[in-house]
């Protein structure tokens, strides 16, 4: 199966290097590009994306209204956004990872890692550093206090091993490492992750981390 993918980024250049890598691969494909993000939703909509590669800092509407569009339209929910940038721990990547996004990339990233980032995000993992995850936490605990009693109304229809899979995956822990740390399968694992994806609402990871990190079933502590 070919992973369908939208470049939006106002500086061609940097859009006709991403095509030329990501067109490379067999199992990918640029399937529409977008100068800003005004015209990016209907360039996702009509080539069918599943992951998008947006470029966070553009004229008019910027990436991080952008890809809140996307998270708000209920015909993408299966889209998911990849943001690019300069700086790891950019103010704006956190609001991203908030507004939807599973995460982000440098800019210049090196062509395997950014074909095998663009797997990962298909899959339904994150792409979050344990230092974009204490950024993220900072900036949660910025705005008040951000752990609330782990028996909050948005975690009671977890069941108590779904809870530890929540912590672990805001932890960064993959479907591996955490089958490992609770002695289950690999498979065991990835179903805990999704049901609880489904329970919580989220569209990915990514949402799990800011849940597990809003709630205190992660804590600054736990990352390290």
């Amino acid at each position: 199966m070919t992973i369908r993918v939208v470049l939006v980024d106002d500086q061609a250049l940097i859009r006709a290097g991403f095509a030329a890598i990501i067109d490379s691969a067999p199992d990918l494909e640029v399937v529409g590009e977008a100068d800003d993000g005004t015209e990016a939703i209907d360039v996702i909509r009509a080539g069918r994306a599943d992951v998008v590669l947006m470029d966070i800092r553009m004229p008019g509407r910027d990436g991080l209204a952008t890809t809140r569009d996307i998270s708000a339209a209920e015909d993408l929910a299966g889209v998911k956004v990849i943001v690019l940038t300069t700086f790891e721990l950019d103010e704006y990547v956190v609001g991203a990872i908030e507004a939807g996004a599973s995460g982000f990339l440098d800019k210049g990233v090196d062509p395997d890692v950014l074909l095998d980032a663009i797997r990962v995000v298909a899959e339904g993992e994150a792409l979050l550093t344990p230092s974009a995850t204490r950024a993220l936490l900072a900036s949660l605990d910025e705005r008040g206090p951000v752990a609330r009693p782990v028996d909050d109304e948005v975690l009671r229809h977890l069941t108590g091993r779904e809870r530890e899979v929540v912590a672990l995956v805001g932890r960064g822990l993959t479907n591996d490492e955490i089958a490992e740390a609770l002695v289950v399968s690999p498979l065991t694992a990835k179903t805990h992750v999704s049901r609880a994806m489904t329970k919580l609402h989220v569209r990915d990871r990514a949402g799990l981390v800011v849940l597990a990190l809003k709630t205190g079933l992660t804590t600054l502590d736990d990352l390290g």
